[in-house]
């Protein structure tokens, strides 16, 4: 099984390019106005759609999860010496996961995180008034 997702892109060969550097492969697919990134680990097939449309509408936010910090890293490292920004983020709970994660933003506007749950239920260590309203839930943060 592999999950698919289509974007579309206003910017599209900016966004090619970012995608390259992003997910560190080449599209096995280019033609003009579509990209087709074929990924091995994690198994996704992330097509870019050249559009008119801007904005991501419903979509909150995109992430790859991984197995440990270092792969968190390695992503930063990686990204960062590409020239891509990245806002890290360790130990961060969020949506009652504590999790290190990494997040960069394609020419779109698309936020992508790279993490890793430590901890897969925090209100399970302690009392959920301990945890802030703050730290859950946000705008870019849900998942566990």
């Amino acid at each position: 099984m592999k999950v698919h997702v289509a974007l579309n892109t206003p910017r599209f060969d900016e966004s090619v390019r970012f995608y390259r550097t992003f997910l560190g492969l080449e599209p096995v697919k280019h033609k003009p106005g579509y990209a087709k990134f074929d990924v091995a680990e994690p198994a996704l097939n992330l097509t870019l759609n050249a559009s008119a449309d801007v904005g991501a509408g419903a979509l909150n936010h995109l992430g790859i999860q991984v197995a440990s910090t270092a792969a968190v890293k390695e992503a930063a490292a990686r990204l960062q010496t590409e020239g891509l920004a990245t806002f890290e983020e360790a130990d961060v709970d969020c949506c009652y996961a504590l999790q290190d994660k990494i997040w960069v933003t394609d020419p779109n506007g698309y936020k992508w995180e790279v993490f890793v749950v430590k901890v897969g239920d925090t209100s399970v260590a302690s009392s959920p008034a301990a945890l802030s309203p703050d730290a859950c839930c946000t705008e870019t943060c849900c998942h566990d």
